[in-house]
């Protein structure tokens, strides 16, 4: 069965990015085509054996990227490019990056401030451009009255608890979540009437890529592929009710 469209991920590590990209790419669930995006060769290069194994007869290709503008801009120009997703549409873009600094609040420096949220912010901003750019150059940029409700995509941000309240010495990291969700926010509002769908997941709790073990089978850990199938239940959701913002745990995550 040739892929449904195409996907891409960002932050593609061992756990939550492996879960999701199982989920997505493999035939039995969302059957899509996907771009797995990471800093590290290493990651990439680990994540896509695991698929291999795991996700027989996905089609997966992996890009080594950060989140600068510039690293992003000339990867999603590869995956435009890439021979196994010609004739592809995009359907779906997760950003799942994770990005944490604890420092006592007198002795982080104004450019450590700074840079962590370039890092993250800018991060999300600059992928939630490119992937926005992707989707209208393949569904066109008509809203949803007009094409009597064809959808584009649906963009996702993994955040965590850190956006909506946050701790002693995690300044930098509660102000990047913080502005990530406000930035998902503001992009689902400007282009929900042109079918692009945009949800900001509060993923709070430990989340490993082990389906039997005795942490996710008594509810205190998070199963990857649970959350990749959620994410696959967002993507599927049809214009009539989108969800905008979702808060999961495991049933034993005290909150």
């Amino acid at each position: 069965m040739p892929p449904a469209g195409l996907a891409i991920l960002i932050g593609a590590g061992p756990n939550t990015g492996t879960g999701i990209a199982r989920i997505l790419s493999h035939p039995s669930h969302g059957n899509l085509a996907l771009a797995i995006l990471a800093r590290s060769p290493d990651t990439l290069s680990s994540t896509a054996a695991n698929l291999a194994r795991t996700a027989p007869g996905s089609v997966i290709e992996t890009f080594p990227s950060d989140t600068s503008p510039k690293s992003l801009s000339e990867t999603f120009a590869a995956i435009r490019a890439h021979k196994s997703f010609d004739g592809l549409k995009l359907r779906a873009a997760v950003y799942n990056v994770k990005h944490a600094q604890v420092k006592n609040f007198m002795t982080e420096t104004h450019h450590e401030f700074v840079d962590s949220l370039t890092t993250y912010v800018g991060g999300a901003m600059a992928f939630a451009q490119e992937s926005l750019k992707l989707l209208f150059e393949h569904h066109g940029e008509q809203g949803l009255v007009e094409t009597k409700g064809e959808m584009k995509g649906t963009i996702i941000f993994t955040g965590t608890l850190g956006a909506m309240r946050s701790n002693a010495r995690f300044a930098s990291y509660g102000a990047g979540r913080a502005g990530v969700r406000q930035l998902s926010q503001s992009i689902g509002k400007e282009f929900s009437e042109k079918g692009v769908h945009v949800v900001h997941v509060i993923a709070n709790g430990g989340i490993v890529d082990d389906n039997e073990g005795e942490d996710v089978i008594i509810g205190k850990k998070i199963k990857a592929e649970s959350v990749g199938k959620t994410y696959l239940w967002l993507i599927e959701q049809e214009p009539d009710l989108w969800t905008s913002e979702l808060d999961i745990r495991p049933a034993l995550e005290k909150y």
